[in-house]
């Protein structure tokens, strides 16, 4: 008895029932996504609002003020105060390149306007400038030079000033009391302010006029000194050797909610 005869695929007949098996299979996950229903697994619960403590909500606004950016460590951390006899007498901010100038004296005592990009000294160039400092690039390395804030202005006068002539005297503008060792030892008192038994910082108190010529308050807590924060009370003590004739300070003064710099240019005494 012949055998019967096995029909042969031929190639498109093969791709017919692959593209119909392909079909088969999307229907059915359609199928599946639609029949199943749509629920966790297990024990789940939304995410809830952690709502700090009144303390700890007192502590986060006392550090900070919107009208005062204090650095962090987001933006590199507490400036580096430079150690070079630079004096800074303006600024002059672009707000709209973000560039600027500034009048700095060099250590000679001549000043100079320089624009950023310039060579301040061989080796140090003016990288930044901002309302109260700038920024140094000292051997690849960023230093700040703060504005001269150890003399008080001058006091103006109410009235405008007759012009000089015969039998006549112009008012003279109050020159501020300059700022010497013995007068900062004298009138300005300071104390360790210790945390959990650790010294965070000096507690400045007046004790004379060179109090407020220096520019603190009542109340003004040195944190940091030429770029150091102060943690014993050897930062003390090695602040008072620092006070000498024509020594250069740099402070940075926790005054309330802010950080204030103050530059403090000793004279001879």
């Amino acid at each position: 008895m012949p055998r019967a005869a096995v029909p042969r695929l031929n190639g498109f007949a093969a791709l017919e029932w692959l593209v119909l098996a392909l079909l088969a299979v999307q229907i059915a996950r359609l199928i599946w996504a639609v029949v199943t229903p749509v629920s966790s697994y297990g024990a789940w619960t939304g995410r809830q609002a952690v709502i700090p403590s009144v303390a700890e909500r007192l502590a986060l606004f006392t550090r900070f003020d919107p009208f005062f950016r204090t650095p962090d460590a987001a933006t590199g951390g507490s400036p580096v105060v430079t150690s070079l006899a630079l004096t800074v007498y303006g600024i002059r901010v672009n707000e709209g390149s973000g560039l600027g100038s500034a009048i700095v004296a060099t250590p000679d005592g001549i000043q100079n306007s320089f624009a950023v990009g310039d060579e301040i000294l061989p080796g140090v160039k003016l990288k930044a400038v901002a309302f109260d400092h700038i920024v140094i690039e000292r051997g690849g390395a960023e230093e700040t030079v703060f504005l001269d804030q150890s003399q008080a202005a001058p006091v103006a006068a109410s009235d405008a000033q007759p012009a000089s002539g015969p039998g006549q005297t112009v008012p003279q503008n109050i020159v501020p009391q300059s700022l010497t060792p013995a007068a900062i030892k004298s009138d300005i008192g300071f104390s360790p302010r210790t945390e959990g038994g650790r010294v965070t910082g000096l507690v400045l108190s007046p004790k004379g006029p060179a109090f407020q010529s220096a520019g603190f308050q009542p109340g003004d807590i040195v944190a940091q000194i030429n770029g150091r924060a102060i943690t014993s009370l050897a930062d003390l003590q090695a602040l008072q050797s620092q006070i000498a004739p024509g020594a250069r300070i740099s402070m940075m003064v926790e005054r309330g909610a802010t950080t204030v710099p103050i530059a403090l240019t000793l004279q001879g005494s």
